[in-house]
């Protein structure tokens, strides 16, 4: 079940500055369908879509469950201006989400919340190990490596 464990201390191949998005919503009232569904099911066509445009920045996501309320996306991208640009194109499934999404806030009086936070990543100022555990979250994205190449200490692999 589920992806191949890679055995040992791996580490994410990544490089250069990473944008990492988190985006996610709260369903306060399960009953408030109307509310929340469609808020639900228009994040996979978002990812659909930019999974199939390698042009869009978008270099690998983890859907996340805090369960029984939160569901949330922790997305990586290749720069800003790509996640900026995505949020503002006229001709994706963003826009429309997002007007129909404010529409239903208004009428919805609570019943769903919403956040996202983005956080800019220099190159070095960001690590990671993954012990017995299939490729996840930015090694997901990036690809694995064992950490001896990055370093064997977290303070190692914040360096380079």
């Amino acid at each position: 079940m589920g992806a191949k464990v890679i055995e040992g201390r791996m580490t994410a191949d990544a490089e250069g500055d990473v944008v990492v998005f988190v985006i996610g919503m709260r369903i306060n009232n399960f009953r408030a369908l109307r509310s929340w569904w469609p808020v639900f099911t228009a994040m996979p066509r978002m990812l659909k879509e930019l999974s199939r445009d390698k042009e869009s920045g978008l270099i690998g996501f983890q859907p996340l469950l805090g369960f029984p309320r939160v569901l949330y996306v922790v997305q990586y991208w290749d720069s800003k201006e790509k996640l900026l640009a995505y949020a503002s194109a006229r001709d994706g499934e963003h826009r429309p989400a997002w007007a129909a999404f404010n529409r239903r806030l208004r009428a919805g009086k609570g019943k769903v919340g919403f956040w996202h936070e983005t956080y800019v990543v220099p190159a070095g100022s960001y690590e990671n190990v993954y012990i017995n555990m299939p490729a996840f979250g930015l090694a997901a994205a990036t690809g694995v490596v064992p950490v001896g190449r990055r370093g064997e200490r977290a303070a190692d692999r914040l360096g380079s």
